[in-house]
């Protein structure tokens, strides 16, 4: 499999509407995830290659310092990139944190309008696992559930990913595998998800934690892969 760049992650159509402010020479470098992320902490879930999807939420309501110390923090952990929605929060990126990426040569991408950052992971995503040269509509995830069904695997690995949740009666499975899923295409945006799911926010934090204590982890890049085909194989 050949990651995409960031510069072909910016030619997908999702991603039309993306201003590049900075970090123009790095567009070549590869993008292994997108992650969602409103903590200033972000950095400590990061294991390289991320492009960091933000409102600026927390960035609105820090310090200049804590900015700057933010963008160093991501850049040092490894990340490709940061895309703001200044939108609600913050309505253009701050002179010290714009400063900072140009210095560092960081990529940080202006989003003008509201953008649903479901569909960006969700294409982003799309792309990163497609095999080099293979068609749009041959995605790797196809390959992955070919062969976990033709070596007669795939009953294995989703007691593996989601073995509690199945066990559960139905109208419980149906809501838990319904959240994860949202969840999963948000990148645990729990806003996002109540929308997607016609809910209170609060609902999502109770489901989460429910999630949580049957599943375990569910923060690492190779965890919510896992979860995210073993829900597509639910649907063969």
């Amino acid at each position: 499999m050949s990651l995409p760049t960031l510069r072909q992650i910016l030619e997908l159509p999702a991603f039309a509407g993306a201003e590049l402010l900075s970090g123009h020479s790095h567009l070549d470098q590869v993008v292994t995830w997108v992650h969602v992320a409103e903590v200033m902490d972000a950095w400590r879930f990061l294991s390289g290659g991320e492009l960091i999807l933000s409102t600026g939420l927390e960035l609105a309501r820090a310090t200049p310092e804590e900015r700057v110390t933010y963008l160093r923090a991501l850049a040092q952990a490894g990340a490709h990139g940061l895309a703001l929605e200044l939108v609600q929060w913050i309505q253009e990126v701050p002179a010290e944190l714009l400063q900072t990426a140009r210095l560092l040569e960081f990529p940080i991408l202006a989003f003008r309008r509201e953008v649903r950052f479901a569909d960006l992971t969700r294409a982003a995503h799309e792309r990163i696992l497609r095999p080099h040269g293979a068609r749009g509509d041959e995605p790797l995830l196809e390959a992955i559930l070919e062969a976990l069904i033709e070596t007669g695997r795939s009953q294995g690995f989703l007691q593996r990913q989601l073995g509690p949740i199945l066990s559960l009666p139905s109208r419980p499975r149906s809501t838990l595998l319904s959240t994860l899923e949202a969840l999963l295409a948000s990148q645990f945006n729990i806003a996002e998800t109540a929308r997607r799911l016609g809910v209170r926010r609060q609902s999502i934090y109770y489901r989460l934690e429910q999630l949580r204590g049957m599943l375990g982890d569910l923060d690492s890049t190779e965890r919510r892969l896992g979860l995210w085909v073993a829900l597509e194989l639910l649907k063969r």
